[in-house]
């Protein structure tokens, strides 16, 4: 949805306002976040803000089917060697076989077709940082909410609502609400679009308390063979048999995460 939309950076001011309004309701329903989990949750809100910013940047520079990969293929490698720094995971050898046949084939996505610039690789590559650091942020923050992971999650995704902000500030209030009036469809597919990712990425939260960060990382990112097959049907992206063979590789990868 985000890619498809002209305005990507109005796309995610959209999409992150349907994400703040849903938390700030769920907040009202839920416990108050331990103290333990504060720290996680206020830096987790502000990588994501960052992760936004970098996500537009990214999308602007190449394919869906190129640049997603790059991202998603290199943060379950972060995330592996950040879980096993900070959070003193470890992984077994079936399972570090099947993160890498999961990045390798997600990599190998972005390596087949028109050549990306330098720009948009270090975008890609900084958009896949930062999902890495968020993720092993919240794989330590939830593990400390008490079992409360809905809690841990609406918190901070409150922090959402810095992207509206940042948005009237580099293009003021009437750039924000006007599209609303004038092309209300497209305002439409980003608030869908919100409700989709809160729904996503609270899920992988939830996994997180007692699976593995990187294992749970790397299962996550096998999405990008949605997104190939997305990115054929609805934006008109080309679908070789390469493209179809490292799929094949990211779904050994993850049979090799589930035995």
């Amino acid at each position: 949805m985000l890619h498809g939309n002209d305005d990507r950076l109005l796309s995610v001011t959209w999409m992150s306002i349907a994400i703040g309004a849903v938390s700030a309701l769920i907040v009202l329903f839920t416990p108050w976040p331990t103290a333990e989990a504060w720290p996680y949750i206020v830096m987790s809100g502000l990588l994501h803000i960052v992760y936004n910013l970098s996500l537009v940047r990214a999308y602007r520079t190449g394919d869906l089917g190129q640049t997603y990969p790059i991202a998603r293929g290199s943060s379950p490698l972060l995330v592996t060697l950040g879980a096993a720094f900070f959070a003193n995971e470890v992984i077994g050898p079936l399972h570090v076989i099947g993160v890498l046949m999961i990045s390798g084939g997600i990599m190998s996505l972005a390596l087949q077709g028109q050549r990306l610039s330098r720009t948009g690789i270090l975008a890609a590559l900084s958009t896949g940082a930062t999902i890495a650091l968020y993720t092993v942020v919240d794989g330590m923050g939830v593990r400390l909410s008490d079992g409360h992971a809905l809690t841990y999650t609406a918190w901070m995704f409150l922090f959402y609502w810095l992207m509206p902000v940042v948005f009237v500030a580099l293009r003021g209030a009437r750039a924000l609400w006007e599209p609303a009036r004038v092309a209300p469809g497209a305002v439409g597919s980003s608030l869908a679009g919100g409700l989709v990712s809160i729904a996503a990425y609270g899920i992988v939260i939830w996994a997180m308390q007692s699976g593995a960060m990187g294992t749970v990382s790397a299962l996550r990112e096998t999405s990008v063979v949605f997104a190939v097959f997305i990115g054929r049907r609805f934006l008109r992206e080309t679908l070789s048999a390469k493209r179809l063979s490292a799929c094949i590789v990211v779904a050994a990868g993850a049979v090799c995460l589930g035995v």
